[in-house]
């Protein structure tokens, strides 16, 4: 995984994490890698992947079963759900609605290469 400096690197991991939540890689109820694993999976810190783990614990995403590990909890998809819809909201649109006002970029034109986008990828 490439980080990116304007961004902690536990929030990056966080979202990397979220997203296969919700891609069903990680399914609700089921064990993630350890910190460790997890560590050693994407060459950081553990104490980083453990700074993760908590704030997504914190976030209701994650659980932690003393002794067994970690693991996505029961609406943890939802709550995955939630929280990146959040950030997006308050960090990539903002962004986008400044590139849209700065390259003078009508909403009719981006609606169309968002359906182009949609009709490439058959979504």
């Amino acid at each position: 995984m490439e980080f990116n400096s304007q961004q902690p690197i536990y929030l990056q991991i966080a979202e990397m994490i979220c997203e296969r939540i919700l891609n069903n890689q990680f399914a609700e109820e089921e064990r993630i890698p350890s910190v460790r694993e997890m560590a050693v999976q994407l060459e950081v810190n553990p104490n980083t992947v453990m700074r993760t783990f908590e704030y997504l614990q914190a976030q209701g995403i994650i659980t932690n079963k003393r002794g067994i590990g970690y693991f996505v909890a029961g609406d943890g998809k939802q709550q995955a759900h939630t929280l990146l819809k959040q950030e997006f909201f308050n960090n990539e649109l903002l962004r986008l609605f400044k590139t849209l006002s700065l390259l003078n970029i009508s909403f009719t034109e981006l609606q169309e290469k968002f359906n182009q986008y949609q009709s490439d990828n058959k979504l």
